[in-house]
């Protein structure tokens, strides 16, 4: 059972009668829904609780929007007390996009949280830290505990599990942190958005537990060692490019294309799986791939054309990834040494994404996704795929100190 699921199921009584007795916040979005269907608002509203102001991340709250693309402020029709349907005359809740034009849109303003004693986060996250949604619930968080506001989540578990043996990714240095990394942690980090909150709130010295700053309602039966895969409900998408779970366990490698002028397969089916570019040549790309012997999947040439986004319109040839052992299969080596492998087949026409990248302007995308400049400048060395590969691929032993360390720390945020 997951947070929601707990909390809409008679379970958590102090917590219910909190939200009821209280002014209440959400953070949250349509693909946060509870086992049987139904989304967080609609849950909450069936317990009596009318959130004053519900906050929606990147890609709106119905997940609509593209890839950076700002997302407006507007109201949501709710249910009136004695309906099951939402009607015209019930109140329409008020929405507000935690994703616009600036860096400033990306909190919550004070005004946003004016009268509100709780903000409630339930929100759908993809294991990865360049996946801005977890970083939304910590702004979100860190500004409701400036007000003297309670932040209650209802936790969901980590899609690509807790393994941490699957973990990848340096942490990012000093100067690198963005809305793609917010806080030093591994590419695939292994946690939950409930474990990383308690563990920032916690850092930065802030009490947890239902009367502190943060309280987590955790998931009962999450096996960590596994994925989405076995947890016997559908993979709701939970943005416009990230269709399915095998798509999401691409996502912490195939990310890092959208740093390159390489198409990440925006446009079409295929987000994430199919890699590739009109000057490059996918079959030699395929073979290299495979003399690579890269663990957990196979890699064809592919040709595909993008209806929106790089190369728009335009014949891309390169390769598609299908995944056949998630168990063995990694991400972030997979993709640094796909993109490797294409800088040197063309580095002429090979280019480094220069434009605004989430809000940032003065650091290279790929520097930001990497976490330094240490992968862009070995990869225009002309560094082999495995020197780039040990530049990022190996985690910090003080990641897997923070997964040892998580179970002893959540148990101080039960709610």
């Amino acid at each position: 059972m997951w947070g929601i699921d707990r909390i809409g199921s008679g379970q958590l009584a102090a917590a219910r009668k909190r939200l009821r007795n209280g002014s209440c916040a959400v953070l949250t979005h349509s693909a946060s829904v509870d086992r049987k269907g139904r989304t967080t608002w609609r849950v909450l509203e069936e317990l009596g609780v009318i959130p004053k102001v519900v906050f929606s991340p990147e890609h709106g709250l119905f997940g609509v929007a593209q890839a950076e693309e700002p997302v407006d402020s507007t109201n949501l029709r709710t249910a009136a007390p004695e309906a099951s349907e939402p009607s015209d005359e019930a109140p329409a809740l008020r929405v507000v996009s935690l994703y616009g034009n600036s860096r400033e849109s990306l909190s919550p303003r004070d005004e946003d949280l004016e009268g509100i004693d709780t903000l409630v986060i339930d929100i759908v996250d993809v294991g990865s830290r360049y996946y801005t949604y977890v970083w939304t619930a910590l702004l979100a968080a860190r500004a409701a505990a400036a007000k003297g506001i309670h932040t209650l989540v209802l936790d969901r578990p980590n899609p690509l599990g807790g393994d941490p043996g699957l973990c990848e990714g340096k942490s990012q240095s000093a100067g690198y942190l963005s809305f793609v990394g917010l806080e030093p942690i591994a590419i695939r980090h292994g946690l939950s958005v409930g474990e990383l909150l308690a563990h920032y709130f916690a850092r930065d010295g802030h009490a947890l537990g239902p009367d502190g700053a943060l309280s987590v309602v955790a998931c009962w039966g999450w096996e960590r060692l596994k994925t989405a895969k076995a947890w016997g409900r559908p993979f709701i998408p939970p943005s416009p490019n990230m269709p399915t779970l095998e798509t999401a366990l691409l996502y912490p490698g195939g990310c890092l294309v959208e740093g390159t002028n390489l198409s990440e397969g925006r446009g079409t089916a295929f987000p994430f799986r199919v890699v590739g570019a009109p000057f490059l040549d996918g079959e030699k790309l395929a073979q290299q791939m495979a003399e690579a012997h890269l663990p957990g999947l196979l890699v064809r040439p592919a040709a595909f054309k993008p209806t929106f986004e790089k190369h728009r319109g335009q014949v891309c040839h390169g390769v598609m990834l299908h995944l056949t052992d998630a168990r063995t299969f990694r991400p972030v080596t997979t993709y640094l040494t796909l993109l490797t492998l294409a800088r040197a087949q063309a580095p002429e026409a090979f280019q480094f994404r220069t434009e605004v990248y989430e809000f940032e302007a003065a650091i290279p995308a790929i520097d930001l996704l990497c976490g330094s400049s240490a992968v862009r400048e070995a990869m225009t060395s002309g560094a082999s795929p495995n020197e780039v590969v040990e530049l990022l691929a190996p985690v910090d032993p003080e990641h897997l100190e923070l997964l040892g360390g998580i179970e002893a720390l959540f148990e101080r945020a039960r709610a």
